[in-house]
């Protein structure tokens, strides 16, 4: 009876380790759900970047002359036509440089007309020196003649061979007069020449005291004030830029792709560009440009290289503005 009890009790502790077991593996299931099969919708592959938005045409303004700004009649955020004047610089100096050469010029032609003179008489000497020289040369000949027959005496001959021998010479003379007079002529007309020139240079820059737009647009960044003083651009060392003049009926959004994702992005492309400033809209565009060459890396420490990529927006919404930060994917493949 004991060993029965021992067997019973046996297999009562084999069925509650079972039992127990049974549970804890039901306890710890996985629940899924399960639906028909159906067919996924459609697989993107998508290359994302960052960068700011800028006007496709745009213009940085500076000078070609230096000086203060003595007028500044625009502000930022003024529209502006092509030809309309954005700034003047002092003209006082570039208006005395054109007088002193308008000035020389006028002093150069009275030279070149007394020269043109000077020609002018210097052929008429010539031309009397000739006559002489012909009337010489004919008594010369008379003299001999005379001379030969005996009715002249031989100093009667001598003379009349000295009066050609310097008639001659006085030929030669009148002809080195007439050439020293063209050769003054032909200096002064290029002293002339260079003087017109300076002149013209003179007017030019007097003419780009006053600075004028190039293109319509919007005065997107004014960055001088009226009083200022402008430099020119010498060697390696950049020239004052006044302000920057963008054409806001087209804009784009230029990004920068990682080189790991370059070789996918092809003009063309479809994009959708989305900007922090403007939340929950979605600009529409294709890309139009796609770097060749890497970025200029800033900083010494190695770094991934980015290529620039051009988005045209397909619609120039008045929202958006030159400098505002944006994000971009390029639809690569799909």
């Amino acid at each position: 009876m004991r060993r029965i009890g021992w067997v019973v009790l046996l297999v009562a502790m084999v069925l509650t380790v079972v039992t127990l077991g049974l549970r804890r593996g039901a306890s710890s299931g996985t629940e899924v759900t399960v639906q028909p099969v159906e067919q996924a919708a459609v697989f993107r592959a998508l290359v994302t970047a960052s960068g700011e938005i800028v006007a496709t045409r745009y213009a940085d303004i500076g000078s070609n002359v230096m000086g203060k700004i003595v007028a500044l009649p625009v502000k930022e955020g003024d529209r502006v036509r092509a030809g309309q004047l954005l700034a003047r610089i002092d003209p006082v100096q570039a208006r005395a440089e054109v007088s002193a050469a308008r000035a020389a010029v006028d002093a150069l032609a009275a030279e070149a007309a007394a020269a043109e003179r000077a020609v002018e008489s210097a052929r008429a000497d010539l031309a009397g020196a000739r006559a002489r020289a012909n009337e010489a040369t004919l008594t010369l000949t008379r003299t001999r003649e005379l001379h030969g027959n005996g009715l002249a005496p031989k100093a009667e001959l001598d003379a009349a061979q000295a009066a050609t021998d310097a008639a001659d010479a006085q030929v030669r003379a009148a002809e080195a007069a007439l050439a020293r007079a063209q050769s003054a002529r032909t200096a002064a007309a290029q002293r002339i020449a260079q003087s017109r020139a300076q002149a013209e240079r003179a007017q030019d820059v007097l003419g780009k005291t006053e600075i004028t737009a190039p293109i319509d647009g919007v005065v997107s960044r004014l960055q001088v004030r009226e009083g200022e003083m402008v430099v020119i651009g010498i060697q390696n060392q950049p020239g004052t830029t006044l302000m920057t003049i963008s054409d806001l009926s087209a804009i784009d959004a230029e990004v920068k792709v990682a080189e790991a994702d370059v070789l996918r992005v092809a003009v063309g492309q479809p994009a959708t560009v989305t900007l922090e400033a403007i939340p929950g809209r979605r600009f529409t565009g294709r890309v139009v440009e796609v770097g060749t060459s890497a970025l200029p890396v800033v900083g010494t420490q190695a770094a991934a290289r980015e290529f620039r990529v051009v988005v045209r927006l397909d619609t120039a919404d008045a929202a958006l503005r030159p400098g505002l930060t944006c994000d971009a994917e390029i639809l690569t493949d799909e």
